[in-house]
């Protein structure tokens, strides 16, 4: 599912609904968000705070007392999201519901694959934009299985992660803001083997020079990723950032 602003188009991500859920900054007539790209609107912090505690509630409820205040907060939710976005709050309220167990961030894994001051990217066939590859952490993966098998599914690459250059609070850099919260860690990979190969997500794969690079998918990936990356090849001592 992807929420968008009143004003703004529809525009479509990669993998599942429930991966999907995005909100565009709402900085709008009546300036209820943030200035665009620096924060988080108000709106979107409340919504998701009451969505997780209510989805938390419903995890632990005791009594069906709990039950129905919980899911009356989470309807709440999605009465606060749907008037900032072109979704109904039935809708919102199902994917709302549809989120199992204590509420917690996702984690999202990108690959910075390097020859020499090129860099891998993927082309999206969900927006037709470019990106690092890279996707949600899989359940029962360590972080480097995840990246190397997101690497290696949407490039044809097989590589070996050595350094993680940022975790990054995804949801602080890039449009849309997705609703539900979310973590994006950069792995600096080697590679070992293969050779490009598209996927059902990808429909181009190609290096390109860090100064001459193509559209991005800036959900995915932005020029401060790039930016980040580029320091530490100027730097390899350089230590990790972290928000």
């Amino acid at each position: 599912m992807v929420f968008n602003h009143k004003e703004q188009s529809t525009m479509k991500d990669t993998k599942t609904d429930m991966e999907t859920a995005q909100v565009p900054s709402a900085t709008n007539g009546s300036q209820q968000g943030k200035e665009q790209g620096k924060g988080t609107p108000k709106w979107l912090e409340w919504a998701r705070t009451i969505q997780a505690i209510s989805q938390t509630g419903l995890t632990y409820k005791k009594n069906h007392y709990d039950e129905e205040n919980f899911t009356r907060l989470m309807n709440l939710a999605a009465e606060i999201t749907a008037w900032h976005t072109q979704h109904g709050s039935e809708e919102l309220a199902e994917n709302f519901m549809a989120q199992p167990g204590y509420a917690t961030v996702k984690v999202d894994v990108r690959g910075a694959v390097l020859k020499g001051n090129k860099i891998l990217l993927v082309r999206e066939e969900a927006d037709g934009k470019w990106a690092m590859p890279g996707g949600w952490a899989d359940v029962g993966e360590t972080p480097s299985e995840s990246i190397a098998r997101e690497v290696w599914e949407e490039s044809g690459f097989k590589v070996q992660p050595v350094k993680i250059l940022a975790v990054i609070d995804a949801n602080r850099l890039g449009q849309p803001l997705e609703f539900y919260h979310a973590f994006k860690i950069i792995f600096l990979c080697e590679i070992i083997s293969g050779e490009a190969a598209t996927s059902e997500e990808t429909s181009e794969v190609g290096f390109f020079p860090l100064d001459d690079l193509p559209e991005l998918s800036t959900n995915r990936t932005n020029l401060e990723h790039i930016a980040e990356i580029r320091q530490h090849l100027e730097d390899p001592s350089r230590a990790t950032k972290f928000d």
